[in-house]
């Protein structure tokens, strides 16, 4: 008696298959499955995740690196113009690096210095969009500067001008040209100071519309900046288009006995740029050795 192609009683519907392996008739041969390939997800599905990704990224530029600002008024002209957007360096300052001479900087109102001024009062979607970096900030709290001395520097001016740092006159060539060096009135256009430590003087270019350091020597901190309040350094306008350029510290500063530090901003980037380098190195060495 043949076995047949069942090869025997109890086997069923149950064959050999290529590869020597039971195949059940109709079936698929035992063993791993391969999982089928999953659909991509639809545009529509992935932009709320990239909308996302990018608004973190933007705000973790914001935080940590560059922030956006818009110029409100005429005290920096002609350096910057009302309705400017100029990017500021906030990476420096976590490298322990302080405002220098000649800088212009952001900084926080120290002592009510915006009192009294009209600010536009910006929209939810504004305030959020400036919040995450994707605007220019909406803080009207804010001020913008030139640096004009640092801790243990003498500033002074007479008449109209020159100012002098250290008893050594600047050629100020950012200064408006519409008016002078120094204000001649007694309300605080002609002073002479030492500013403390963890201070700074600031001055706007355009000196006769600029309430700066001069015009505040009466409230608290009796019109010196705390090193502080600064938010950072603006490096560049950024918008609009016609108006791009940078903004150096101005060869006037690089007299003698008015120095200006190095800009640590290159040296920082450079480092943050550094330490990835090195990590990945040592852990490929770590694991040849291993």
């Amino acid at each position: 008696m043949g076995l047949g192609t069942n090869g025997g009683a109890g086997v069923g519907n149950s064959a050999i298959g290529a590869d020597g392996s039971p195949q059940t008739e109709g079936g698929e041969p035992h063993g791993p499955h391969r999982p089928k390939a999953g659909k991509h997800r639809s545009f529509w599905r992935e932009l709320p995740i990239l909308i996302g990704v990018a608004l973190v990224l933007a705000l973790l530029i914001k935080t940590f690196l560059v922030q956006a600002f818009s110029i409100p008024s005429e005290s920096m002209e002609n350096t910057l113009r009302p309705g400017d957007r100029v990017l500021v360096d906030k990476l420096t300052p976590w490298f322990g690096s302080e405002p220098g001479r000649g800088e212009v900087v952001v900084f926080h109102d120290p002592a009510n210095w915006l009192d009294g001024e009209s600010t536009s009062q910006p929209n939810v979607v504004q305030k959020i969009l400036s919040f995450v970096g994707v605007m220019p900030s909406a803080n009207e709290q804010d001020l913008i500067k030139r640096v004009i001395g640092v801790a243990g520097d003498t500033v002074e001016c007479k008449g109209t001008g020159p100012l002098k740092v250290n008893g050594e006159p600047l050629v100020e060539p950012y200064v408006n040209p519409s008016g002078t060096p120094c204000s001649a009135d007694d309300q605080g256009g002609q002073f002479k100071v030492t500013v403390p430590k963890g201070k700074m003087w600031v001055m706007g270019d355009n000196r006769q519309r600029s309430a700066d350091s001069r015009y505040h020597q009466n409230d608290k901190t009796h019109g010196f900046v705390p090193v502080g309040d600064a938010v950072g350094r603006a490096f560049v306008v950024a918008w609009p288009v016609s108006r791009w350029a940078t903004l150096p510290v101005p060869d006037t500063f690089d007299q003698s006995g008015i120095n200006t530090a190095a800009a640590l901003a290159p040296g920082a980037l450079s480092l943050a740029g550094a330490v990835p380098a090195v990590l990945v190195r040592r852990r490929r060495i770590s694991g040849r050795r291993d």
